[in-house]
């Protein structure tokens, strides 16, 4: 089973080598450079469960975005779509993703529902996506910075790994001065508490720079909420960054191994020769 789960892994992975799928065929508007999709460090808790075939829990927080505002129906939410995208890459893996999300939340609330909303569910990985409305009311950002941070640690205490997703690219953001900071005050928390980053807002800037005209909007006519479309092509991309942070997990620590046994082998090697040797 465990090489099952490998190679499901692996097959994944080879969509950043431009292989087509139902994942990343939805919609070209959904490709991106490697870049913008890359999360680290490694998700070695859940990438362990993954290799041994264990059930993942994935819980989803943040505010609208999460919750789905502006989607047809809350199957095409994020995470709803997100789940979806996982079980048809990893077959041999039960696969939850519970959606936490409460529209107009911000920081503070989230923070403060965090154990009965989230870590109450025992996730193996949370995705917490933070900064909309913090941007959309204040550009003093201090206070946020305090919040994330006790959040982030609140959720590494709890044993899940951590993934900050950052704001949407959207008109009402952007027009906002204080989204620069935002942006990179996600980032700098996800750096310095050695948690994953998912960068919504570069990506979603990407995907405008390169739309073609006949592209469905990704964000809808109130400026702010995405669309299916744009929920569609989030969840795509999140779930390749995810499996492609678990490969790489994979990759390492079978390297490791393979060092390890050759150490082994070389000290055994040793210690025989220094017996034949009478120990000298």
């Amino acid at each position: 089973m465990t090489r099952l789960i490998s190679v499901a892994i692996a097959t994944a992975i080879a969509l950043t080598a431009g292989v087509a799928t139902a994942d990343n065929a939805e919609s070209p508007a959904c490709a991106a450079p490697p870049a913008l999709t890359r999360i680290e460090p490694p998700l070695a808790h859940t990438a362990t469960r993954i290799e041994h075939a264990k059930a993942l829990t994935i819980v989803a927080v943040g505010s609208s975005s999460t919750q789905g505002s502006g989607a047809s129906s809350p199957s095409f939410s994020y995470p709803s779509r997100l789940e979806a995208h996982l079980k048809g890459r990893l077959p041999g893996v039960e696969i939850r993703v519970i959606n936490r999300g409460k529209g107009g939340e911000d920081a503070a609330e989230e923070l403060e529902r965090l154990g009965r909303d989230v870590i109450a569910e025992h996730p193996d990985l949370v995705i917490w996506q933070v900064g909309t409305n913090a941007v959309l009311r204040r550009d003093d950002l201090e206070m946020d910075e305090v919040l994330l941070r006790r959040g982030v640690s609140l959720l590494k205490q709890s044993g899940a790994d951590v993934v900050l997703m950052d704001m949407q690219y959207a008109p009402r953001v952007i027009e906002r001065r204080s989204h620069a900071t935002m942006e990179q005050l996600i980032a700098e928390i996800a750096h310095h508490t050695g948690v994953g980053l998912f960068r919504r807002f570069a990506l979603m800037q990407h995907w405008r720079a390169t739309q073609q005209p006949e592209s469905p909007r990704m964000i809808g006519a109130d400026g702010l909420h995405m669309t299916d479309a744009g929920y569609g092509c989030l969840a795509a991309s999140l779930a390749q960054a995810l499996a492609s942070n678990w490969e790489a997990h994979r990759s390492t620590a079978q390297r490791g191994g393979d060092t390890a046994a050759k150490l082994a082998d070389v000290g055994g090697t040793g210690l025989t020769a220094t017996a034949a040797t009478g120990g000298h």
